[in-house]
């Protein structure tokens, strides 16, 4: 039980740190085109997106794939540039009626990217224990829990922002994309200036 809870707490809180805040800036903007009503079909991507980013952190654990930390760094905010501009592109056009198909690729391709951002801190984390297999579960449970707190708050805001503030949906899109590429162009330049 200790052990659950340890890598739990990890994968909860790697997501929940402020420092580093891609991830939550990457659900931000997967979840600001859904409403409450269609909560099934953004928990789908969600899902996905988790299991992206545990493929590709198993894949590393276990040494099948070897990471240029430096491209992923770079990857990272061009995951969150994309997703926004896309909402933005798409905006006000209906989204519930649309089905999944491309979405759940390119959310489950831009998992694996995420997955990859996280994996040297899970191998130095788990670099002591033989098996990674039960600590990569726990940790995905963590980060799993994490993104459903996230994505419920987003929620909560967007209706809070729609129903009493009188936001179109289409405007409310707009806006929290349009913010969150502000804040993602810092980092994408910083990153491009590191190299």
């Amino acid at each position: 039980m200790d052990s659950f809870m340890f890598y739990f707490k990890e994968g909860l809180f790697h997501v929940l740190d402020w420092n580093a805040y891609d991830h939550i800036l990457f659900l931000i903007v997967l979840t600001v085109p859904h409403l409450i009503s269609n909560w099934k079909r953004l928990f789908t991507l969600v899902t996905v997106f988790t299991i992206g980013h545990t493929l590709s952190l198993a894949l590393s654990a276990y040494g099948v794939v070897k990471i240029n930390s430096t491209l992923v760094e770079v990857l990272i905010p061009i995951t969150i540039l994309f997703t926004a501009l896309y909402n933005i592109f798409r905006s006000g056009k209906k989204t519930k009626n649309q089905k999944l198909g491309i979405h759940v690729f390119i959310t489950l391709f831009f998992g694996l990217i995420h997955g990859l951002g996280f994996s040297t801190y899970f191998k130095m984390m788990t670099a002591s224990t033989d098996s990674k297999l039960l600590p990569l579960l726990e940790y995905t449970l963590g980060i799993e829990a994490s993104q459903i707190i996230i994505v419920l708050v987003v929620l909560i805001i967007s209706f809070i922002g729609q129903t009493i503030f009188r936001f179109s949906q289409r405007d409310w899109i707009l806006v929290i994309s349009s913010i969150v590429i502000g804040v993602t162009i810092p980092i994408f330049k910083e990153v491009l200036s590191s190299i």
